[in-house]
């Protein structure tokens, strides 16, 4: 089926293509100065339509070949100035663009020291609050951004609410550094990224913009693989209120209120955001009760910019992170029984395995099996302008986070909770069942700060960095226990504490050699200190304390070759050290090295008449990977190890097409190759002690398909009416570092729907109604899924977990703006 999906767009493309050869164009072309005192603003940005832009040169000038008529304005940008939208006419030759400096777009001076262009010499997209917001259903930022190049997203309860992540090329969250107006939020143990602790977060992002690879220098953990930076709410100047509300399968329902001031007194600005979504979720159980509100204040002086921001997110979630075995998926009614066998469940466990629906099962029945977490966030950010051409930026940022899953668990030992037996007459009873809570309670705080410098000529620079302080506690508490016997209340059985520190420095700069050529540099040091004292959840002492100093490079070339073309080439470094179990299992003897990435980009970028392409070379090399081999530690947990070398290499394409102001096609694919030079696997041998070892050789890293495509056409069927075809294909992944294809998740072909319609009555500033068709065919696929073996009875048994996704459902809002 699909090589007929492609042929039938590959048609289209050469169609649309030649037809759109045949349109009539326009050279567009002009200068653009500071209006104040006519200095030139190289760097410039210049936009025609969704597809076609450029930047000024050092001169001020650009030149725009190839124009559709259809397109009837420019929109010009430049960091400090005020963005101008300029009608276009017939004589479109030597516009002459005066930009008027603005503390009121001081935003995004504040993000512009981790951000990238296309000077830059990366891979990167963008991604605009107006695309965020047709698809914004409900559904967590992963699912909205599924369809941007090297991307699969993935969610637990099957319907994208709740607990959902990302991979990009191949790196899942833990590798990807993400930022909120440029001050970290990658969780500083685990590193990972948990999206369900900022629900409808996407109502208050103004733009994205996804970097691939090392990227640019950021602050938080280690860019590994990928960088998510977030910018929220930016300057509106006229007071709005907002009133969002969404419905759909699986009683998903979305409420969003925003409210803003607009500009008072020509200084100040408010901006709130209050939301609630919930969600029965694809898979039993599954719900999700989440809630969070977004408030922003901002001050607009001559020379100064001020913006507090406050956002909280809470959420209550059922527990489906353990996935459905793969008897029970395939319908295998015998491999069923076979589990259930070889896994002693019980009479309950058992039915509930029977009985359930084979797409929908969850493992958790207990009522409060469920994740209960709030996450506050306090940042300041502030821009200063120092002089004409430097600017300072000085941020500072508190997280606080304080919550706990509960779980209810069968005849585990009274030891295991640092408690004694219990006698009852003449019994001595070794175990009981209890309910326990295991809470995380942090504090997450520090300061990011830039300096950048435009010569308003040839060079750019920036220099910054930032520090900040992790302190979390883990502890664990028995609530109730069946036989409970002398148990005090909330007995807290073990406690933790881990302490991180992470200072980092960095410059860069460009530099213009001439109107074709430009360099670009980076250099960053990242100084990084971890602890962990006390007792972990298995009863284990704890005493770590480990020092890293690294040091990330980054240089890359842009020429441009031709109007809207440009050939690049960069190479990047990127340390990063390990995350907290890594640390733990340390303690254990199994004491983890620090991971290094050496990253090749090259590429080409094109824009010409109606249609622009990029394709994009990368190569990742890796020193001392961590990846799960199949060792365990002491108490049966599957352990990382460091892999000597492993690397990831592929091709990146983009397209973008308009054939006309009503027909438009972005396309997108990755073919990669990503591998382990030697990989032995480990399977825990308990018939004799010990492992047997496998050699596979040359092996395919877990969870990085081949080839990932995603693709998006759209036709404006009015001028306010848009049907859109989003499509996604991912390709084989398995499921860990073997390469046996009886551990994999196959490929999957998903198509959606989206339909807009926009309204302007008298009595509103817009009326947007959106309608969503998920996997409108259908498709049974699973995203996500894990595996583990062991020997036994003298066989080899491998067990396999898949998390299912949602088949058709659907989703409808209406959005309200005054």
């Amino acid at each position: 089926m699909l090589r007929y999906v492609y042929a039938f767009m590959a048609i289209c493309l050469f169609l649309f293509l030649s037809a759109g050869s045949a349109l009539a164009q326009r050279t567009i072309s002009g200068r653009i100065t500071d209006a104040a005192d006519g200095k030139p603003l190289p760097g410039a940005t210049v936009q025609a339509g969704d597809i076609r832009g450029t930047f000024s040169t050092e001169s001020g000038a650009f030149v725009l070949e190839g124009i559709s008529e259809n397109i009837t304005s420019l929109k010009v940008s430049y960091v400090g100035y005020s963005t101008m939208a300029i009608a276009l006419k017939q004589d479109t030759q030597n516009l002459d663009i005066r930009l008027q400096k603005s503390t009121l777009q001081a935003d995004e001076v504040i993000i512009h020291a981790t951000r990238v262009n296309e000077k830059s010499a990366m891979a990167y997209t963008d991604v605009s609050a107006a695309q965020i917001e047709k698809q914004n259903l409900g559904q967590d930022l992963p699912v909205l951004l599924n369809f941007t190049p090297s991307l699969v997203s993935t969610s637990d309860a099957g319907a994208g609410v709740g607990y959902t992540g990302i991979r990009i090329r191949g790196s899942d969250a833990t590798r990807i550094n993400v930022t909120v107006n440029g001050i970290p939020y990658n969780d500083a143990e685990s590193q990972g990224v948990y999206w369900v602790n900022m629900p409808d977060f996407a109502s208050s992002v103004s733009s994205i913009q996804i970097q691939r690879g090392v990227g640019t220098s950021t602050n938080g953990a280690g860019a590994f693989g990928a960088t998510v930076n977030v910018n929220t709410n930016s300057f509106q100047p006229e007071a709005y209120a907002e009133l969002n509300n969404s419905a759909g399968s699986f009683n998903t329902f979305k409420n969003t209120l925003k409210l803003g001031t607009g500009l008072i007194k020509n200084k100040f600005t408010v901006d709130a955001r209050l939301s609630r979504v919930s969600s029965d979720g694809f898979v039993d159980r599954a719900e999700s009760e989440l809630h969070s509100y977004y408030l922003s204040a901002g001050y607009f002086g001559k020379k100064s910019f001020v913006r507090f921001n406050m956002f909280s997110g809470k959420e209550r979630t059922y527990q489906s992170w353990y996935g459905s075995p793969e008897a029970k998926v395939r319908g295998d009614r015998q491999g069923i029984q076979d589990y259930i066998s070889r896994n002693y469940l019980d009479e309950k466990d058992a039915a509930n395995l029977l009985n359930s629906d084979d797409r929908s099962y969850n493992y958790y029945t207990y009522k409060d099996e469920v994740d209960n977490y709030r996450q506050d966030h306090y940042q300041l950010v502030s821009s200063h302008s120092l002089s004409d051409g430097l600017t300072l930026n000085v941020n500072a940022f508190l997280v606080r986070g304080l919550g706990y899953y509960e779980q209810y668990r069968t005849q585990d030992s009274y030891s295991s909770y640092n408690l004694p037996n219990v006698v009852i007459g003449a019994d001595t009873l070794q175990s009981t069942d209890f309910i326990r809570r295991r809470f995380l309670d942090n504090y997450f705080m520090g300061t990011t700060f830039s300096a950048d410098y435009n010569s308003f000529k040839k060079f750019t620079a920036s220099v910054g960095g930032g520090y900040n302080r992790y302190d979390g506690d883990h502890y664990g508490r028995v609530i109730w226990a069946r036989n409970a016997g002398p148990i005090e209340k909330d007995h807290q059985y073990y406690f933790s504490n881990g302490l991180k520190q992470d200072l980092n420095f960095y410059g860069k700069g460009y530099y213009q050699f001439t109107e074709k050529l430009n360099a670009y540099a980076d250099l960053q040091m990242r100084f990084v200190s971890y602890g962990i004292e006390g007792v972990d959840d298995h009863l284990a002492t704890l005493d770590m304390d480990q020092q890293y100093t690294f040091f990330n490079p980054k240089a890359g070339l842009n020429y441009d070759f031709t109007p809207g073309g440009a050939l690049y080439a960069s190479y990047s470094v990127g340390n990063r050290e390990p995350n907290r179990s890594d640390f733990v299992d340390a303690s254990r003897g199994l004491l983890p090295k620090a991971e290094r990435l050496q990253d090749l980009e090259a590429g080409m970028r094109l824009q010409k008449r109606n249609w622009a392409f990029s394709v994009n070379y990368y190569y990742m090399h890796y020193k001392d990977q961590l990846v799960l081999t199949g060792q365990i530690n002491d108490v049966g947990t599957a352990v990382r190890a460091n892999v000597p070398k492993s690397f990831r290499m592929g091709v990146e394409l983009e397209g973008a097409l308009a054939l006309s102001d009503k027909l438009k096609w972005n396309v997108n694919a990755t073919f990669s190759e990503n591998k382990i030079a030697n990989f032995t696997e480990y399977i825990p041998d308990y018939d004799n002690g010990g492992y047997q070892t496998f050699d596979h050789g040359r092996s395919d890293i877990s969870f990085s398909p081949k080839i990932i495509s995603g693709s998006q056409l759209s036709y404006s069927l009015a001028k306010s009416l848009e049907l859109a075809l989003l499509s996604k294909y991912v390709g084989k992944q398995y499921l860990d570092n073997t390469s046996n294809d009886d551990r994999r998740l196959d490929a999957y072909f998903t198509n959606d729907l989206r339909l807009t319609y926009t309204l302007k009555p008298k009595w509103a500033r817009m009326v947007v109604l959106n309608a969503m068709v998920n996997n409108i065919f259908n498709e049974k696929y699973e995203s996500n899924g894990y595996t583990f073996g062991y020997i036994a009875g003298e066989r080899l048994i491998q067990e396999n977990f898949y998390y299912p996704q949602a088949g058709t459902n659907f989703l409808v809002g209406v959005n309200l703006k005054f």
